[in-house]
């Protein structure tokens, strides 16, 4: 049963918006598990399936939001954010006293603010729940939900993310913290993906089998889930994206301003974004986080062929 955090007699409504692929898998988790009224607005995703699943579509995101007790938003970025949350017939629009908000979009901290601000001044809730985990985890239930902001909010939450994912953490009612931890969370998985796509771009280039290597990888001290699927998906050429390697770069972008908003110096994050941007460049951006390895062994052709040129020249 979910716990009311209003007016309803029995259940809370509910809602969700969305534009990921990821956060389409978690509405259908939520649809599956859910008591209670749910009202949907997909924003680039056809609502048909949900509907069908007994969701209710909403007309705009204010018409969400009026209809329903909790909204819950996750979408690509923080332009996104904001055009959802201060746009014409925008979620803030909706918002009146004792409405409840919860943002799982992963964005900058000062996006998060602005729109706690905004909900917290007509009276409303707010809580921020970004989340950790990817295509898999979120089909399963098994996404990590990080929440930080009104903790009434969060308890009246708990089934929901309970749908979502396998635990939720409340760290604090200071609005960021979640926001922090996930890009931290974000840009050591940035890191690794970015050696790993080195390593045997490396490996390639000096005659090793990267079957063989991939299978040393998934037995040694290294193997973890991140590695041995982003290993395989280098191997076998194939890059559905259970990441988008977009999200990737953004989440590196925002965690180097965190890092120079307290001076902390994140070299291995600064020069993970830049084989990030360089893979955007070549057309990766839609594709996994495990494309990188394109942008990896196109840096190794290239001075390749420039020190051939070079030495040709001499």
């Amino acid at each position: 049963m979910y716990k009311s955090c209003s007016r309803s007699p029995q259940y809370p409504s509910e809602s969700k918006i969305f534009s990921q692929t990821i956060s389409a898998l978690r509405a259908k988790r939520w649809l599956a598990t859910a008591i209670g009224s749910k009202t949907l607005l997909s924003v680039t995703i056809e609502c048909r399936e949900f509907v069908k699943a007994g969701a209710l579509k909403g007309n705009n995101p204010a018409d969400v939001v009026q209809s329903c007790d909790i909204t819950f938003t996750c979408v690509a970025d923080s332009t996104a954010v904001r055009d959802i949350m201060f746009g014409n017939m925008g979620v803030l629009d909706g918002i009146s006293k004792g409405k409840c908000y919860v943002e799982m979009s992963t964005v900058d901290e000062e996006t998060v603010q602005d729109v706690a601000d905004a909900i917290m001044a007509r009276g409303g809730a707010f809580l921020e729940a970004p989340v950790c985990g990817s295509r898999v985890p979120a089909l399963e239930g098994q996404l990590l939900i990080l929440s930080s902001g009104d903790r009434k909010l969060f308890d009246d939450c708990y089934s929901c993310f309970e749908a979502m994912g396998k635990k939720s953490f409340y760290l604090g009612n200071e609005v960021g913290t979640a926001t922090r931890m996930k890009l931290i969370h974000n840009m050591i998985l940035g890191n690794i993906v970015a050696s790993l796509a080195e390593g045997m771009a490396l490996a390639e280039k000096v005659g090793i089998d990267l079957e063989d290597f991939a299978e040393v990888l998934s037995l040694g001290s290294l193997a973890c889930r991140t590695v041995n699927h982003k290993s395989q998906a280098i191997l076998n050429g194939r890059f559905d994206p259970h990441f988008p390697l977009q999200h990737q770069q953004k989440d590196l972008r925002l965690v180097l301003g965190l890092g120079d908003s307290v001076e902390q110096p994140l070299f291995l994050a600064a020069a993970a974004n830049e084989l990030f941007k360089k893979a955007r460049r070549m057309g990766y951006g839609d594709a996994d986080v495990a494309a990188v390895f394109k942008a990896a062994n196109e840096f190794s052709a290239g001075d390749k062929n420039e020190n051939s040129t070079e030495n040709s020249s001499k």
